[in-house]
């Protein structure tokens, strides 16, 4: 079979049937993102493929070092096409790369170009998707009516006016573009400087003094109603070490106080703290209805250097491999005891944890609502091929594939949305080998109806996202399906 044709990734006669026939023309909820909202409401236009491609994806920049590019022409300031004939050099030796598929399917999908991207083709492909962005259906609305976008969650600060989100309600655009909950600030309390340089930003955005840790609380309570009224229903959070360790509140006060007064902490009052504000947060999330997302396990920015040169979100980081276990269980098992234990999506970047949070998962449902504890999908450094099997068997082995919510993008890159075209066609080709094998029921249409769940139906219901006004109905998601 060539590379990249109308079956790439379904190695049998059922897995293409799956695919083609229920698969192919789900629309997407987009749960978890990136994306920029100003991008988005300003409708924005891309001079050159490079602006679009590259200036935003730390997954590129990440692989490109690893080719020996110097920075100057990854993040730095190259001319446009000398960083994509760096790219293109990168990708002809990225074979099985996640990246390597993604940024085929995104050039077919996109621009209708099927030549493989190398050295020796990059000037070539590089003017014609140059020429194709100067139209104005490669702008950033368009791009996502294209892929059948339905819903999409932007990750967004507490303090963040949401301005842009109000724009594009106001605008009329027919695709809700939602903000996200993620008060990583006031968790990461390592530098009291920035801390403190942060509350500051807070307490201006509400208008009031934060001088306590209620006073804080009291502040991030108003900022998450304000998202509310903002259609936010997502909130997220994420740990290197998930925080452990219940301190009164008297503890927790001092501890605070010490912050405020510009102080550093030790470690274990350092995840005394996180728990505290973590388990503030999610009451919060429980008290309005929200869904609650925990990424685990990343190291972020372990390279100094490139921390203070780019930033953070510049390709620094790693899989963590911290145990989770025990002060995760204790953090879910508090909120259960209080009822205040909302929906709650569990990811991982190490695939050593994979049964674990599987399981966790499991423990905590409540037997009202179906999949309330979500093990989430293969997530950063496991959304690759293998990671998607590999998370695809955890799942099916101790869980119900049938509530499973689907893919994210996770990203940065309004091109990324093919991500969830590769997840449905390594989900269709697993389930249509089990099929061919014997291992579960040969039945099209009941398998074809459990994938059309995964892929749109169930993140749909579960995030709540059914209620809202946007424009596609039930029939609309089967146009293309036709039972075989």
């Amino acid at each position: 079979m060539p590379y990249m044709s109308d079956n790439f990734l379904l190695h049998t006669n059922t897995s293409e049937k799956l695919f083609h026939s229920y698969a192919e023309c789900m629309p997407i909820v987009d749960y978890h993102c990136h994306l920029s909202p100003q991008s988005i409401a300003e409708d924005e236009k891309f001079g050159t493929i490079t602006q679009l491609w590259l200036s935003n994806d730390h997954y590129k920049w990440r692989l490109i070092r690893a080719n020996g590019v110097d920075e100057n022409s990854i993040t730095g300031n190259a001319p446009d096409f000398d960083k994509f004939l760096k790219w293109a050099s990168t990708l002809s030796r990225a074979i099985r790369n996640p990246l390597y598929d993604w940024a085929h399917l995104e050039l077919r999908r996109y621009f209708g170009i099927d030549t493989l991207l190398s050295e020796n083709t990059a000037s070539t492909i590089y003017g014609i998707c140059n020429e194709k962005l100067r139209d104005e259906t490669f702008s950033a609305k368009n791009l996502l009516r294209f892929m059948k976008v339905k819903i999409v969650c932007t990750t967004d600060d507490p303090i963040d006016s949401l301005s842009f989100h109000a724009k594009l309600r106001d605008d009329g655009f027919e695709i809700p573009v939602l903000p996200s909950f993620r008060a990583d600030k006031v968790i990461a309390i390592q530098n009291p400087v920035q801390f403190n340089d942060y509350l500051d930003l807070l307490s201006e955005s509400t208008s009031m003094p934060i001088r306590s840790f209620d006073a804080m609380i009291e502040a991030l309570d108003m900022r998450h109603d304000f998202f509310h009224s903002q259609g936010c229903r997502v909130a997220d959070s994420a740990y290197a070490i998930l925080p452990a360790g219940k301190g009164t509140h008297s503890q927790i006060k001092s501890i605070f106080d010490s912050l405020r007064n510009g102080c550093s902490v030790s470690k274990p009052e350092m995840l005394m703290y996180q728990y505290a504000v973590t388990l503030e947060l999610s009451k919060m999330n429980h008290k309005r209805g929200w869904v609650q997302q925990m990424h685990c396990g990343v190291l972020r920015n372990v390279r100094t250097s490139l921390m203070a040169r780019i930033g953070p979100d510049a390709g620094g980081d790693c899989m963590g491999d911290y145990p989770i276990a025990h002060s995760l269980c204790s953090f879910l098992n508090d909120l259960d005891q209080s009822g205040q234990l909302s929906k709650t999506v569990l990811y991982n970047s190490n695939p050593k944890d994979n049964d674990l949070l599987a399981t966790i998962a499991n423990t905590f449902m409540d037997g009202i609502i179906p999949g309330k504890i979500q093990y989430g999908p293969a997530w950063w450094f496991c959304d690759n091929k293998d990671g998607l099997v590999s998370h695809l068997k955890t799942l099916t082995s101790s869980g119900l594939l049938g509530r499973f919510i689907g893919m994210t993008t996770d990203s940065r890159s309004l091109l990324s949305f093919v991500r969830h075209e590769y997840f449905r066609r390594i989900l269709c080709d697993f389930l249509g080998a089990e099929m061919e094998n014997g291992d579960v029921p040969h039945d099209i249409s009941y398998i074809g109806g459990l994938i059309r769940d995964i892929c749109f139906n169930n993140a749909q219901e579960y995030f709540g996202f059914n209620s809202i006004n946007h424009s596609t109905n039930r029939k609309d998601h089967y146009e293309c399906a036709t039972a075989l």
